[in-house]
């Protein structure tokens, strides 16, 4: 019997291991459970995880330029529409360890804008590396409109917050 496929029993762990030609032990399985396989993590997952945490800042009114909204009010209404409206105003390109995501907001009057865009940076960051593992190298954050105190709600109507 070959060097190689001699079997020993670990006696510090009860497993069986296989020997390489360089004496190196193997356990059955060929390493830890983490490096068995692939996790691909698909770009509208880290939408949805950058669109919920963005519209959790206050000062976030809503998601999306003023057509986008629009347009996904329309959609929300016809069974099998597409994009959720969580997603509604979020881009995400996502590679395999890293993800760069592009938002575009709504803030309310009053509200220092650039404190609400640093907020949403640092919360959208925090929730998809959290969730994902993925590095997030960059977001980027487009204010398509501020949401004045005396214009109506629009017809899909409800305030993000």
């Amino acid at each position: 019997m070959t060097e190689t496929s001699q079997r020993t029993r670990s006696e510090t762990q009860g497993t069986e291991e296989k020997k390489t030609p360089g004496g190196v032990s193997v356990g059955r399985g060929g390493g830890a459970p983490g490096v068995r396989g692939k996790t691909t993590i698909a770009d509208g997952v880290v939408e949805k995880i950058a669109g919920m945490a963005a519209r959790d800042v206050i000062g976030v009114h809503a998601m999306g330029s003023g057509f986008a909204r629009t347009i996904g009010a329309v959609r929300d209404r016809v069974p099998g529409g597409g994009r959720s409206g969580v997603t509604r105003g979020v881009k995400a390109e996502v590679g395999e360890v890293q993800a760069a995501l592009d938002l575009e907001i709504v803030v309310d009057y009053g509200v220092s804008i650039s404190e609400v865009a640093n907020d949403v940076r640092e919360n959208v960051i925090s929730a998809v590396e959290r969730m994902t593992g993925l590095e997030v190298v960059e977001v980027n954050i487009a204010v398509s409109d501020v949401k004045l105190p005396d214009e109506e709600e629009e017809e899909t109507g409800q305030r993000v917050q």
